[in-house]
């Protein structure tokens, strides 16, 4: 005699059928638990330190990278938006009183920004929103090339200080992260791809110093001088001191000894 399920027995397996098959979408219950690193570099896996270690080796080895965010440094804020490379590089930078253009082909820097930031000078007037090919021992030169350094940039921006620690995953726009934070977030967070090479994605600085995101490592782009009838020479100072051009303070590319002059805190 064959025995045959009861109606009620056949109803509560196919009940836990479908519990089961609900519940493996979340990865719990009656299915395996979802693995976070399927799919993965792996990079999650490491200790902080060596994800750290990861990501400024990928950038250190990287042939360029868009940098978008902003930064304070030497007690300014600066809104930056720049494109950068090895020999040089191109976008945009804003300050609380103008906003500049820079171009770095090789060593010759060149600058544009309105009449008002050359001062008051016979020339200031030629030189508003023009390219202005700045010599190297203009202090604008020193002040502004910085902006254009790919390694000067990485190098400040690129530093944790203190403890490390690994954060939940994230994502970084649409690409999946691991963070990495120094204190906590109080000694600055950074988030390295969990695709592909382990590049850094956003750094958030320590102190309220900036929040940067490094975009397009290693995309080609073009890095051309400027046109001849957009670009005009900078009259040399007579007493040797440059232009006279607003003075935008020392340095205004970040530095790993400069803070914010805002005080330690958790950077968001």
């Amino acid at each position: 005699m064959t025995a045959y399920p009861s109606a009620a027995r056949l109803r509560r397996a196919a009940f836990i059928g479908a519990l089961c098959t609900g519940l493996a979408v979340t990865g719990t219950g009656c299915g395996e638990k979802k693995d976070p690193d399927k799919g993965t570099n792996g990079i999650g896996k490491l200790t902080a330190e060596k994800i750290e270690a990861q990501a400024k080796a990928a950038a250190t080895a990287a042939e360029s990278v868009h940098l978008s965010g902003t930064l304070v440094t030497g007690g300014k804020t600066y809104a930056l938006d720049m494109r950068l490379k090895s020999d040089g590089g191109t976008g945009e930078v804003k300050s609380q009183e103008d906003t500049f253009q820079l171009l770095r082909v090789g060593e010759q820097l060149y600058l544009k920004a309105s009449a008002a930031f050359w001062g008051k000078s016979d020339s200031a007037g030629k030189l508003g929103d023009k390219y202005v090919k700045v010599p190297e021992n203009d202090p604008s030169y020193k002040q502004f090339r910085g902006f254009t350094d790919m390694d000067v940039l990485l190098d400040g921006l690129l530093g944790l200080d203190g403890k490390l620690t690994k954060g939940p995953y994230g994502t970084v726009g649409q690409t999946r992260a691991v963070p990495v934070l120094a204190e906590g977030g109080k000694g600055g967070r950074l988030s390295v791809s969990l695709t592909g090479t382990p590049y850094p994605l956003l750094m958030e600085r320590a102190g309220g110093a900036g929040r940067v995101e490094l975009a397009e490592w290693g995309q080609a782009f073009p890095l051309d001088p400027p046109q001849e009838d957009q670009t005009v020479e900078l009259p040399t100072a007579k007493d040797g001191q440059g232009t006279g051009g607003q003075d935008t303070g020392t340095s205004p590319a970040p530095s790993k000894s400069q803070g914010s002059g805002q005080g330690s805190g958790t950077t968001g």
